[in-house]
């Protein structure tokens, strides 16, 4: 964290460039904060976190070549101290909840009001952790319930590809009553009225994003 009478420096990684021209003609005008690095995806955010170490990391979630969370927990795993503020146009309880755990110090979505990103940046440079009002209330909607486990996210990876049961089943080498097993289980947790149903809110909470584990991994033996 910078000394008092020191610049915050920032590094903002976005891959819209107007986004991160506006975001940096704020910081800009900002006394005692500076942006020392602009990139456009998660493989140059972990590089030049490594090259320019900045005091915080403005993140995006959805970038090429390597997403936000991917980029927050390499460059959590380089230095353990990293402050990374997510700021994105997603909500969605798991995603924030997987943010959070990485090791994110505060998630913010792009509709948040300027003055409010730039205090987010000295709040988390402070130590205090900021969730947008959008961010903390998805939270609190879905506070106490049972998420999905990696092999049915595995599963409904699948459906969301358009798979029928005895194929999901031949996918994973689990037996076709085993998928309608974990199909029921997926339809409980979700609240969902059916199988498309439950896309779509999986979708919407983050449980279908690259992070998650086995999701979207080839075939493998279950016991």
């Amino acid at each position: 964290m910078s000394e008092p009478d020191t610049a915050l420096r920032v590094l903002i990684a976005d891959d819209h460039p107007a986004m991160r021209d506006g975001l940096a003609r704020a910081i800009a005008q900002e006394s005692n904060m500076t942006v020392v690095g602009m990139v456009a995806d998660g493989v140059e955010a972990v590089n030049q976190f490594t090259a320019l170490r900045p005091d915080v990391v403005l993140m995006d979630l959805q970038m090429p070549r390597r997403n936000g969370l991917q980029a927050i927990a390499e460059i959590r795993a380089i230095c353990a101290d990293a402050c990374l503020v997510v700021l994105t146009s997603f909500a969605g309880d798991a995603r924030v909840s997987r943010a959070l755990e990485l090791g994110a110090a505060s998630y913010i979505l792009k509709t948040s009001r300027t003055e409010t990103i730039v205090a987010t940046l000295r709040s988390a440079c402070n130590g205090r952790t900021v969730l947008g009002a959008d961010v903390s209330h998805d939270l609190e909607q879905h506070r106490g319930m049972e998420p999905l486990s990696s092999r049915e996210v595995s599963v409904l990876r699948l459906v969301a590809a358009g798979r029928h049961n005895r194929s999901i089943g031949e996918e994973l080498n689990i037996s076709e009553q085993t998928v309608k097993s974990r199909i029921k289980n997926i339809l409980a947790k979700l609240n969902a009225h059916d199988r498309s149903h439950a896309v779509a809110l999986a979708m919407k909470r983050g449980f279908l994003d690259p992070w998650n584990g086995s999701a979207g991994t080839a075939a493998t033996t279950e016991r």
